[in-house]
């Protein structure tokens, strides 16, 4: 089986490319990426090629299957840019994916397409994914749903898969997502047990987490097994104030999510927060994902803990750890 993977060098690209290369029924890997790297992972090699600009024909032909993982988050301050690629590139994708006959498709979806719910009952996954439109991300990934389902619609025989992930962590992943997202006002040195007394936290924040080795298992399960649609896959515990005060045997502080609100428009015109204050507001609206379904029909469930796929990362921050392609040690 030859796999053909965009988006292979990120967080978790890079996972996804390590756990195919350990099955057995694929055996040849395409790691698609901007920038080549280094690292050759087994059954793999590097094509550099841009979704948005490059020949996705010649990449996709004669595929067993794709997946579907490029997406650019910065710059923020230029949203045509990351409209380009994830609007345009995702588009310029799947008219490859439908010229060539590709006949499996996965694409990383994620909680942030779907609609904004405020309490924790969770939801499936027929809940509607018209993302936040007042952030990039959120009407990006809103839109890709709906490149997707002409996609669907015009393929009908294709098999399709669209996991909605949670928030994705592993410790190589550290260094990126801190430069993606907090810069240097989230210092690293300062992120441990005990090493911080007070825990800041916006009320009404809460999010699911998922390991990136744990997802990467979603992903092959939905290359190799024969299930359509989508699934939501996510760890339990919900990650809380208190949980991540808890790990980090720090008091919680509670906040005003307004006086955040605030600091980060600031933070962000100034150009010292790489996230646009929009991210946040989306982050409080986001819906508790039940990841039945991804039990029942992919037999998935996670090793890590959600605490656990947090602390990962922590502890990636405390070590400076950077992963083997560009955008990991960036």
């Amino acid at each position: 089986m030859r796999v053909v993977v965009f988006g292979a060098s990120g967080n978790v690209g890079s996972a996804v490319v390590r756990a195919l290369g350990q099955e057995p029924q694929v055996n040849a890997i395409v790691g698609v990426a901007r920038r080549r790297p280094d690292w050759v992972p087994p059954k793999t090699a590097w094509v550099s090629a841009d979704v948005a600009r490059d020949d996705l024909h010649r990449i996709v032909r004669g595929a067993d299957a794709v997946v579907h993982l490029a997406w650019q988050f910065q710059p923020t301050h230029d949203p045509y840019a990351t409209w380009e690629s994830n609007g345009i590139g995702s588009a310029r994708l799947l008219d490859a994916l439908g010229e060539a006959d590709v006949p499996v498709l996965v694409y990383a979806s994620s909680v942030g397409a779907y609609s904004p719910k405020l309490d924790d009952d969770p939801v499936d996954e027929t809940w509607p994914t018209h993302g936040w439109p007042a952030a990039a991300y959120g009407r990006e990934k809103a839109y890709v749903e709906r490149l997707v389902d002409a996609y669907v619609a015009r393929f009908p025989d294709r098999r399709v898969v669209r996991l909605r992930q949670a928030f994705v962590f592993q410790t190589e992943s550290a260094s990126q997502q801190r430069g993606l997202f907090a810069g240097p006002l989230l210092p690293g040195r300062l992120i441990g047990r005990g090493l911080m007394p007070i825990l800041p936290w916006p009320h009404g924040l809460r999010f699911q987490a998922v390991h990136a080795d744990d997802l990467a298992d979603a992903y092959c399960r939905a290359i190799l097994d024969p299930v359509r649609g989508a699934f939501n896959i996510a760890a339990e515990p919900i990650v809380t104030g208190e949980r991540l005060a808890a790990l980090l045997r720090a008091r919680l502080l509670p906040i005003p999510p307004q006086l955040v609100r605030g600091s980060m428009w600031g933070a962000w015109r100034a150009h010292v927060l790489p996230a646009p204050p929009e991210l946040f507001e989306m982050a409080l609206r986001l819906p508790v994902m039940s990841t039945r379904r991804a039990g029942a029909e992919l037999g998935w469930s996670p090793r890590h803990s959600g605490i656990d796929a947090v602390s990962a990362f922590l502890d990636g921050l405390r070590q400076g750890a950077r992963g083997p392609t560009p955008p990991l040690s960036a």
